[in-house]
């Protein structure tokens, strides 16, 4: 049972590469480029529909939305098509991770949440 789930999230992140990669391809229709767009735009996105902190709930859209909008999106998408995406998506996830680009985001978050520190303790004060 573990070892198919953890084939499926590998499979599930190996899609949202491969719809990001068809989101940018020329040769993408234009609606499954739309619907490529968003739905790995939403599951690269740190931010969810229904907050993780919500108990159940917030786990919905990881666990329905996404494939949901995973397989209409692929079913958009040309077979052959799509089959090189994935080619390719297995050759990104096969790379090493880039940490400049971990310490960019790192810092964005840090930079964010002293920002938002910030304008509260002025509205406060105010």
């Amino acid at each position: 049972m573990l070892e198919h789930l953890k084939a499926w999230a590998k499979a599930v992140k190996r899609d949202v590469i491969a719809l990001w990669i068809a989101a940018r391809d020329r040769r993408t229709p234009c609606l499954a480029k739309l619907l490529a767009a968003l739905v790995a735009g939403y599951a690269l996105s740190p931010i969810d529909l229904i907050p993780d902190f919500i108990p159940v709930l917030g786990y919905l859209d990881d666990v329905v939305i996404l494939p949901l909008g995973i397989v209409a999106a692929v079913s958009l998408i040309p077979a052959a098509l799509m089959a090189e995406f994935r080619v390719e998506a297995e050759k990104i996830s096969a790379r090493p991770k880039n940490r400049i680009a971990v310490a960019v985001i790192i810092a964005t978050w840090i930079g964010t949440t002293i920002l938002a520190g910030w304008l509260v303790s002025r509205y406060l004060a105010a």
